[in-house]
């Protein structure tokens, strides 16, 4: 027995046409090749804004502070105030305070814009060398090797760019809290390019031999 079909009425014939030619012709065909969806996001411009002068009356020094703009590290010239003295008089103590506080704080608005951050956490604080310390050493609240990549590379960075800190060219002593010995930390150009990728401990500093 043969099934019979529903008769289609005459006035769908041509739009069932139509939808058929649509479907075969303009259909969405699964494709491997990269879709343009439009304009990649813009990059940052990592241009470093003009900045303010120090505030009146309040003792200051000239710095590089080193902020992330494009995964990397790039210097901002600042003027740092000086901390109160409080217990340590130590100048380089003081200025590796002043560093620590403008490292935390939040990159201003203009900043923020052009693309600039920063990866060190508040409340780290500089403090004096132990006895048998290397001369130069700076003891932070934190042990160095347990900070972020990120965090260690900008203070690493802007206290050996700093006069004040370092006594010249060369490694950052560093030290935590604890009575473990400090390390020697380098600021290389790899740091600065990928400043996320420095765990690597630095060399252990020892205290030269007296001489007998």
């Amino acid at each position: 027995m043969r099934r019979v079909l529903p008769a289609v009425p005459a006035v769908l014939v041509p739009l069932v046409g139509i939808a058929l030619l649509a479907t075969a012709g303009c259909g969405i065909r699964a494709t491997t090749v990269p879709v343009d969806v439009g304009a990649a996001p813009s990059r940052v411009s990592c241009d470093t804004p003009a900045q303010p002068a120090g505030q009146s009356g309040a003792p200051g020094f000239r710095a590089t502070v080193e902020l992330v703009c494009g995964s990397q590290l790039v210097g901002v010239d600042r003027i740092v105030a000086m901390p109160e003295k409080g217990a340590v008089r130590d100048p380089a103590v003081q200025a590796a305070q002043a560093l620590l506080e403008a490292l935390e704080r939040t990159p201003s608005a203009e900043e923020r814009d052009a693309g600039f951050s920063t990866g060190v956490p508040a409340g780290l604080t500089a403090g004096a060398p132990k006895p048998g310390d290397p001369a130069g050493t700076v003891r932070l609240s934190r042990k160095p090797e347990d900070l972020p990549p990120v965090a260690l590379s900008q203070i690493v960075c802007t206290l050996a760019g700093s006069d004040t800190v370092s006594a010249g060219p060369g490694p950052v002593v560093l030290g935590g809290p604890d009575a473990d010995p400090p390390r020697a930390w380098e600021c290389t150009e790899a740091v600065r390019s990928r400043p996320e990728s420095v765990p690597t401990l630095g060399e252990i500093v020892r205290p030269s031999a007296s001489p007998s």
